[in-house]
C-alpha cells in the first residue's frame, strides 16, 4: 500500500538576529539616555519667560538713569526666575519626576554656579561704575549655565545655552546703545523659540 504523501510544512520566518541586536541596542540606549536626563525642563515655562523679557525690554528702553534700567531687568530676573521654578515643579509632577533626582541635582549643580558668578560680577561692574558690559556678560554667563546644566538634560537645551553665548559675545563688543536689543533677542526672542521646541518635542 502507497504511503500518502505528506502535505509540506509552512515555511518558518525566523525574526533577523541583527534586526533584532538593533531593537535591543536602541531600547537600551533609549531607556539609559531618559534615565540619565533630567526632561523636566519646562518649555512653555521658556516662553513665559520670554514674554516677561520683552515686558522688561520694553520698560527698560524708558528709563534715563541707569539705576531705574539696572532694577527693571534685575526685577525680570526674578519674575524669570520664579517662572523657571513654577513651570519645572509643574512639568516634573505631572511626568512623575522626582526633583531629588540624581539628573535633576547634576542639572542643577550645573547651572547654579555660573549664575552665582554673574550675579557677583554684576555687583563688582556695578561698583566700578562698568554697567555697559552687564547685558553681554548676563547673556554670555546664562548660556554657559544652560550649557553646563544641560548636559544633563535633552539635547537641545545646550543647544539654546550655546546661543546665549553667541549672542552675548556678540553683545560684550557692541555700542552700549543696543543693550535692550539685544536683552530681548536674548532672553525674550530665543526662550521662545527654543521654549516652543521644547514643549513640542518633549511634552509641555
Amino acid at each position: 500500500m502507497a504511503a500518502k504523501p505528506t502535505r509540506a510544512s509552512p515555511p518558518v520566518t525566523i525574526p533577523s538576529l541583527d534586526r533584532h541586536a538593533r531593537e535591543n541596542l536602541h531600547f537600551i540606549r533609549d531607556t539609559m539616555e531618559r534615565a540619565s536626563s533630567f526632561t523636566a525642563v519646562s518649555g512653555w515655562g521658556g516662553v513665559g519667560m520670554g514674554i516677561t523679557a520683552f515686558m522688561a525690554a520694553a520698560i527698560a528702553t524708558q528709563q534715563n538713569a541707569t539705576d531705574a534700567w539696572l532694577a527693571v531687568w534685575l526685577g525680570e530676573a526674578i519674575v524669570a526666575s520664579g517662572i523657571a521654578v513654577f513651570s519645572v515643579g509643574w512639568k516634573s509632577r505631572a511626568a512623575k519626576i522626582p526633583l531629588v533626582s540624581g539628573p535633576a541635582r547634576k542639572f542643577a549643580l550645573g547651572l547654579f554656579p555660573t549664575l552665582l558668578a554673574g550675579a557677583l560680577l554684576t555687583l563688582a561692574l556695578y561698583r566700578a561704575g562698568n554697567t555697559d558690559a552687564l547685558p553681554g556678560l548676563w547673556l554670555l554667563l546664562y548660556g554657559t549655565a544652560v550649557v553646563t546644566g544641560g548636559a544633563f538634560s535633552v539635547k537641545i537645551v545646550p543647544v539654546m545655552g550655546l546661543s546665549f553665548m553667541g549672542i552675548g559675545a556678540v553683545a560684550l563688543f557692541s555700542p552700549a546703545a543696543w543693550a535692550n536689543a539685544f536683552m530681548a533677542a536674548g532672553f525674550g526672542g530665543m526662550h521662545m523659540v527654543f521654549g516652543i521646541l521644547i514643549a513640542r518635542r518633549h511634552g509641555g
